[in-house]
């Protein structure tokens, strides 16, 4: 990566590199995650973390996402929905831009992780409920694939990997740290082809 990674170019290496299909997944819950890039002179990635009282994932960095509503027209809509219920993101100050391939959660859902790029200058309004807190990272140390590291264990008499990596006090690991890093490698790709 460049020093400087100007918004425009990380879009022309995403946009060229076009996710690898994946294997289908068996019938899983859907839901699907914002990953939202917020379109600052040098762009950030916006990032919570979950509220402590919730009986799932409590106090994990994570994307604004969850489960899709019957009402949600796609899974980007459920995306944006969840987005604006979390941290009061309208959907007309996202643009949609692609999706990563889903990603099976241990708790049996198949995630879709929705690429959107955010207008700068909004005032994050975290759900008390759902979110404790609202940060961004810079992008171009958020797609800095070597500060991912691996954590392998046995689940179920399977092997299993998760990645791990520290951003200030946030610990950013799991589904939301395997995200970052599978963008980071499909621009990553791109910039060496390019």
């Amino acid at each position: 990566m460049n020093a400087n990674l100007p918004l425009e170019r990380f879009l022309a290496r995403f946009v060229l590199q076009p996710p690898h299909k994946a294997a289908p997944l068996r019938p899983l819950r859907q839901a699907a995650v914002l990953v939202p890039v917020v379109a600052h002179p040098s762009p950030t990635l916006l990032l919570t973390r979950r509220a402590a009282s919730l009986r799932k994932h409590a106090g994990q960095v994570a994307f604004p996402g969850g489960m899709r509503d019957s009402s949600d027209s796609s899974l980007v809509m459920t995306a944006l929905r969840e987005a604006e219920e979390e941290v009061a993101l309208p959907a007309s100050a996202v643009r949609v831009v692609g999706v990563l391939p889903p990603v099976t959660s241990s708790t049996g859902f198949a995630v879709t992780p929705v690429l959107g790029i955010v207008s700068p200058g909004i005032a994050w309004q975290p759900n008390a409920g759902e979110v404790e807190s609202v940060f961004e990272m810079p992008l171009e140390e958020a797609l800095r694939t070597g500060r991912y590291s691996p954590f392998d264990f046995i689940r179920n008499g399977s092997d299993q990997r998760v990645w791990l990596s520290w951003f200030d006090d946030y610990f950013i690991w799991g589904m939301t740290a395997g995200i970052i890093r599978q963008l980071s490698l499909q621009v990553a790709k791109t910039a060496q082809s390019g």
